[in-house]
């Protein structure tokens, strides 16, 4: 690492990579500690989470870090994504993007498994809702809801095997992260004019080592001034009552890093037509690299390309926030064209004009 050859002109948007190891560290240290005093019990549970904040010494700082920094997590996950888009790594390195994507898709059902565990209202009504969601897949779906449950609904069963996942899932996180920047040092990291020449590259320590460690202390500041003062800022009231399989939500929603694939769900009104805009608001970024590769401008010098990207940037932030609005007008039809837009752009961004 430390003679590892890095572009010289690389900004503050490449440090993405190296906070999201940090985070998937603590992440995983913080849970750690917090599986020694849980208890996947469906009658205790929610008694568990809470004595881990009462009762269990510095237990709710670990459960603030780690509640906390998942949020920071998929944060800085779509700034990584979205840096790789801006600057097209997925055609430089289509080996390295496509193992990211897999993490992205891995590191999603880690956090809705995560988010079953505490056994709230929220965590109970979202993991019916999202399960239930493989029940439009033909012949098959009732079936395999059935036999993710382990039962006939939401139950001990389903807790038990969330739990076991969601504790076995970093790990194949980490797995694939260290796949993930084997492939990136096959050819190093691309500077923001999509080279992959030697010529302007120098040793990564001190210069970017030094670079990363800023990185790592401004992120653990502003995550320390969160999870110690506004530590319910990104949890739902409603995971503050146990799980009542006799009272629904209001308004059943998951975490915000769902929302935006929430909010093309809802606006589809077939069942499996949602489930499959749904799937496919991920998988799309597996198909970026079979874009065409053309002869015009990097994306830094391309203006037709930056305006798509940043069309782009817009309306995922307002597909979020209509993933967390009430299912009533204008939201419902609002979601209609911002959803059709979301696909139609990334087409855009595959077929403009670039260079390799």
């Amino acid at each position: 690492m430390s003679s590892l050859p890095t572009p010289m002109s690389i900004s503050i948007w490449w440090n993405g990579g190296s906070i999201l190891g940090l985070l998937l560290g603590m992440q995983i240290l913080t849970g750690f500690f917090l599986s020694m005093h849980y208890t996947s019990d469906i009658t205790n549970t929610f008694a568990s989470v809470i004595h881990i904040s009462r009762d269990v010494p510095y237990g709710w700082l670990f459960r603030s870090f780690h509640a906390n920094g998942a949020s920071f997590f998929f944060l800085f996950i779509y700034f990584h994504i979205g840096r790789g888009l801006y600057y097209q790594s997925y055609i430089t390195q289509p080996r390295t993007w496509m193992v990211g994507v897999t993490i992205f898709l891995v590191s999603m059902a880690t956090a809705f498994l995560g988010y079953v565990l505490p056994w709230g209202q929220m965590s109970f009504w979202g993991a019916t809702v999202i399960t239930n969601l493989m029940s439009a897949i033909p012949y098959f779906g009732p079936s395999l809801v059935e036999w993710v449950w382990g039962s006939f609904s939401v139950g001990q069963s389903t807790l038990t095997r969330f739990y076991s996942l969601h504790f076995i899932l970093p790990f194949v996180i980490g797995a694939l992260s260290a796949i993930h920047i084997y492939f990136l040092h096959e050819k190093g990291s691309t500077n923001p004019l999509g080279s992959l020449a030697h010529s302007s590259k120098m040793h990564f320590h001190p210069y970017f080592s030094w670079k990363d460690i800023v990185g790592f202390l401004l992120v653990l500041f502003c995550l320390g001034f969160i999870a110690l003062f506004y530590p319910n800022l990104l949890g739902d009231p409603e995971n503050f009552t146990m799980a009542n399989i006799k009272v629904t939500p209001t308004h059943i929603q998951p975490e915000w890093y769902f929302l935006f694939a929430y909010a093309i769900l809802r606006s589809i009104p077939s069942k499996l037509g949602g489930v499959v805009a749904l799937v496919m608001s991920i998988f799309i970024l597996y198909f970026l690299p079979l874009m065409i590769k053309s002869l015009g401008l990097s994306s830094s010098f391309s203006p037709v390309f930056q305006l798509f990207y940043w069309i782009l940037v817009v309306d995922f932030i307002i597909l979020t926030w209509l993933g967390a609005c009430p299912i009533e007008e204008p939201y419902t039809t609002l979601a209609v064209p911002c959803t059709i837009l979301y696909f139609v752009l990334f087409l855009f961004l595959m077929f403009s004009p670039t260079k390799i």
